[in-house]
């Protein structure tokens, strides 16, 4: 098909734009977060709306066309884009509205964490979103969203009360408890498998300003630091959530560090870390109360877009101090002063829930153990990801044995299988019933329980 013809084809049905190869916008649309990943779409249609998602979802069935779906664009494996098929972005939707009296918000798929809490806390209002603000609401939501107020409030998922998808044969279906709830129980956790999201209806709470901020000290303080932390955090304090990371300082110095968020009354909240916060002397203490969207930001400067990423993650459930030895003797090899390992404490409300409540079922207290490697140039790929995937085979055995979608790569079926647990066998049935000829694909993929293989339509690597 020749590209006039083919563009043709959709465009009179497209409110928004539409940029194809060779044209000025193209190579800037089709970048997402991750700089290893270096795909080109035959067209990118930048949504104005749900209507452009329907008419985009037809127009791929028709000429048989892979389709990617971008929001944030963050994904690792560079799932929002594809070659040579369709690629939906959603990332011009940006609409919210907020109902304080219902302490609810309804968000437009296209906006990031740092859109959502600019206009949220303006009202004195937020929920559980994303560390890093770039991060886009929908995919980690429909991940299940892990974030800084997940022991008081539960995951991103938790707070989603409905949803606006447009389904595989182009319907518009709403997800609520009291629309086609199995169809929300789906989302909240499993992925974009089940349609293109191009709204969701949060759960707000009140949250101004918090307790935050990074406590820095060197490397050789990190076992001592981790223990405290862990004395610490076996409080069960909802209010707090914590990451210990090892890292790089700005001179050039192996360190380690806590970053920390506390939700609850600063009074409360200095009482909480005083240990915490004696143990040292640190490198630095720039925990204070300030507003919670400085908290979301924080970390930016951790994940820029545009770096060479590769990661490995999964769960920890106790610590040993074997566990803890192997760790610190791989972090001691860390290949690029940019490569870090994150310790996430997943507690509190969000480890409460039941694990057949929503689609995200890795329901307990334990720690995400991310394996973060980020460079800058293609020939320190084999280095980098070398060292990720043996720090990971070195950690394997002190994993619980689950892991977190949102941090998968492109690493097979049986991750993805990992990743669900008990609740995989009933994600496949409504994948069947929702997208029966798996349609969307190019994800962390959940294949109905007939999976008709489309033409052109198969995963990318």
């Amino acid at each position: 098909m020749q590209e006039a013809t083919f563009v043709s084809g959709i465009r009179d049905k497209i409110r928004g734009e539409i940029s194809c190869p060779g044209d000025e916008s193209f190579d800037e649309y089709r970048k997402v977060w991750n700089g290893m990943i270096d795909r080109r779409p035959s067209v990118i249609v930048r949504c104005a709306g749900a209507a452009d998602v329907k008419h985009c979802i037809l127009f791929a069935r028709d000429h048989d066309l892979s389709v990617a779906v971008r929001a944030g664009g963050h994904s690792v494996a560079g799932y929002g884009v594809c070659d040579g098929g369709l690629m939906i972005d959603l990332s011009a939707m940006k609409g919210i509205k907020i109902n304080k009296g219902r302490r609810s918000v309804d968000a437009q798929a296209g906006l990031t964490w740092r859109e959502f809490d600019h206009e949220t806390i303006s009202f004195g209002l937020a929920t559980t979103g994303g560390v890093i603000s770039s991060t886009g609401v929908a995919g980690l939501t429909l991940g299940g969203g892990i974030g800084w107020l997940m022991g008081m409030f539960g995951l991103a998922c938790d707070n989603l009360a409905s949803a606006d998808v447009v389904t595989a044969d182009g319907r518009f279906l709403v997800a609520s408890e009291e629309e086609n709830p199995d169809l929300l129980w789906a989302l909240r956790g499993g992925g974009g498998n089940f349609g293109v999201v191009t709204s969701l209806r949060y759960q707000l709470h009140p949250v101004s300003i918090v307790t935050g901020g990074m406590i820095l000290h060197p490397f050789s303080s990190a076992r001592a630091l981790f223990e405290q932390l862990l004395a610490t955090t076996a409080r069960g304090l909802d209010e707090l959530t914590t990451y210990f990371s090892l890292m790089t300082g700005h001179d050039g110095s192996a360190m380690c560090g806590v970053a920390l968020c506390h939700c609850g009354a600063i009074s409360q909240a200095e009482q909480d870390l005083r240990r915490l916060r004696s143990f040292g002397p640190p490198v630095a203490d720039m925990v204070n109360p300030i507003p919670y969207t400085t908290l979301q930001q924080m970390l930016d400067f951790t994940a820029p877009s545009g770096l060479r990423y590769y990661w490995r993650a999964f769960f920890v459930e106790r610590w040993t101090e074997e566990a803890l030895t192997t760790l610190l003797r791989w972090a001691a090899l860390k290949p690029t002063p940019q490569t870090i390992i994150v310790l996430e404490h997943v507690h509190g409300a969000a480890s409460r829930i039941a694990s057949d409540e929503t689609a995200y079922g890795i329901r307990r207290d334990h720690w995400s153990l991310n394996i973060m490697a980020s460079w800058e140039t293609a020939d320190q790929d084999e280095s980098c990801i070398a060292w990720v995937r043996d720090t990971s085979a070195a950690m394997q055995s002190f994993g619980d044995g689950s892991l977190y979608v949102n941090y998968l790569g492109d690493e097979g079926d049986q991750r993805v299988r990992s990743a669900y647990g008990d609740n995989f066998a009933k994600l496949k049935a409504l994948k069947t019933k929702f997208d029966p000829d798996n349609f969307f694909r190019i994800n962390q993929n959940i294949r109905p329980g007939h999976a008709l293989e489309r033409a052109g339509a198969g995963p990318i690597g």
